[in-house]
Parts: C-alpha cells; structure tokens; sequence
C-alpha cells in the first residue's frame, strides 16, 4: 500500500502511521510504502496523508513506451469486464517539485492514452485527467504515482484526502488565500451570499477576501492593515483590535449575534489557539462552521499535537494540506 504526502513531511506520515501498525518498508520523496492495513477504514481520516493507493502495482522499464505498454497491460486485465457508464479518473503524478519526473510522467500518460483509444476509444473519452471536486474518499478509475524515472505505481483505487492544488488570484492579498480555497473542498461547503464570517488574525485579508468573492459579509478582525482585493472591499468591516478578545455576541459589527463562520489563521502557539479561540467558540456555539489552521511547527511535538486536536475537536477534520506548510488546517461545522 503507497501512502502520499506532501515533500518533506515523510516522517511525520511515518509516525502517523505506526499507531495503526503500518510499517514504512520502503520511502522516497512524497510516498511510503507500507503492509496492508487490517481494515480500510482506519485510514480514511489520515491527516497527513494526501492520497492512499490500496492494491498497488509496481511496473518498471527504461523507456517511456515500455513502462506506458506494462500500464496498459494493467489496465486493460483489470477494466476487460468493466462498465464505465461516465467520466472516469485518469491521473499520472509524481512527488510535488520534481519537475523532469513530472515531464516523464506526462509522456508516459501521452502514450497510454494512445494505446487505449485504438484499444478502448469509447472509455478514451470518457476518461478525465482530475479527481471531483470536493470528493475525499474512495474513487475508482486508474492512477499511477512515479517514485523515480524507471518505475511506477498504479492501482485501479485511491483514497483521496481532498487536498488539491488551487489557482491563484491576482487580487488575493497573500498566499494564504490558496489554503483557505483549499479548506473548502475538505469541508465540503464554502460561505455564501448574506452569510457572515469573523476571520480572527485576518491581516492582510487573503481569508477575508476568499469570503467576500462568494457575496458572504466578513468582519476582519486584526491590528494588521488590509491589503490588495481586500482593502475597502464593501463587504468586509475591519475591525483593528486583538482577536483573542473578539466577541461575536458583544460586537455591533456583527449585530450582537453569532456567526456563520469561524476563520482564524493566527501565527501563534498552537495551544493558545485552542484554549482561547476553538475551545470557547464551539462550546459557545459562535459560529456555525469553521476554518481553523494551527501552526504545529510552533510545537514540541507535531504528532501529540494532531492527537491532542482530535481528542478536543472531534467534529473536526485535520488536514495537512497542499497549500500547508508546518501547519494543520481544522474544518468542521456545528449540528
């Protein structure tokens, strides 16, 4: 079974991993390999984890058409008898940053599908070079992960985390705008026309501007100063004072009520954030749904963190994202 994650961060999937009693056998950048889990369903809310390949095939070969030819092999024994009624995924990746491992992947991608049109034209076109939108969890169609330029990974199965890559916007005041578009597909919803957010730690208003462009009212809170599509934008109030001490229930801004959402993106210790932020706002339902992220690099220790937050936070889902960097990104809403 290969387990995917982002670059680097290997070891913290590894130790992820070890309470559920997988064994890394062998590693690289971006992937583990590891025996096979006793049930799947331990592994469907991994939070490092960005994609899992169950059933997992190794082909190698020196050239492009040889490994494309062995995919092919593959695919065509295990789809002779399927019925592929709509579109399918067809996706070909490698470890994020490997930019000539990726050129490889894309040739050998390139003559797979040339192989299956004259073999297969009807399932050609339906096939889609992306996963859903907004669809973590268990999806069928054909995936293959490349460790290095001579071998290759593949299934008919992956169990996605939901993160992606997200486009930019050039109005977006920061990169952190990319993390909270991110967040959404986790969560499964995004904020709407006339619902409300409090972005806590919202400077320079990457989250704050996110919310706006989907017609929802934010209420910035932070000392900070806005910037870019952020600043004098009609619907969002900036608010200058400490977000630690901000009251949904107490603020004219907010009409003394709660809110639809809690965003709360603070560069600060992780616990604090949960003791004086997370903590009181659901217990106190102040809001609805909510985005939280938590800087783990500010911690002893990543893992007991992640434990500690899924002990306290069980409605929510932590995820490591794409958009991440030593930070765990916490989605959940209220019922």
């Amino acid at each position: 079974m290969i387990f995917r994650c982002q670059t680097g961060y290997e070891p913290h999937l590894e130790r992820e991993l070890r309470p559920l009693g997988l064994v890394a056998r062998n590693q690289g950048d971006g992937w583990l390999e590891t025996n096979n889990p006793p049930d799947l369903a331990t592994i469907s809310d991994l939070c490092f984890a960005h994609a899992i390949h169950p059933g997992t095939e190794v082909v190698t070969g020196e050239s492009v058409n040889a490994i494309a030819a062995d995919i092919a092999d593959y695919f065509f024994s295990t789809a002779h008898n399927e019925r592929f009624k709509g579109p399918w995924p067809r996706i070909f990746d490698c470890a994020d940053g490997l930019d000539g491992l990726l050129r490889r992947a894309g040739s050998v991608e390139k003559f797979f599908i040339e192989t299956l049109r004259n073999r297969m034209s009807r399932v050609a076109k339906l096939a889609v070079p992306v996963l859903p939108s907004r669809a973590p969890g268990l999806h069928r169609g054909l995936f293959v992960f490349f460790p290095n330029y001579h071998s290759a990974f593949i299934s008919r199965e992956i169990i996605a985390g939901g993160q992606r890559r997200m486009a930019d916007d050039p109005l977006a005041p920061s990169r952190s705008f990319l993390k909270i578009e991110e967040a959404y597909g986790i969560l499964g919803r995004e904020p709407a026309p006339r619902e409300t957010v409090a972005d806590l730690g919202a400077a320079p208003g990457g989250w704050s501007y996110s919310a706006a462009k989907r017609g929802a009212r934010v209420i910035a809170v932070d000392n900070g100063p806005l910037k870019a599509g952020a600043l004098a934008n009609p619907l969002i109030t900036h608010l200058q004072q400490d977000a630690f001490r901000f009251d949904p229930t107490a603020s004219a801004a907010t009409g003394n009520a709660p809110v639809d959402w809690l965003f709360c993106d603070l560069v600060e210790n992780p616990r604090r954030v949960l003791d004086a932020i997370v903590a009181p706002w659901l217990e106190r339902r102040w809001c609805r749904h909510f985005i939280v992220n938590l800087k783990f690099g500010r911690a002893a220790d990543p893992i007991a963190l992640l434990k500690e937050v899924r002990a306290r936070v069980p409605a929510a889902r932590v995820r490591h994202l794409y958009h991440d960097r030593e930070e765990f990104t916490l989605t959940g809403e209220l019922a």
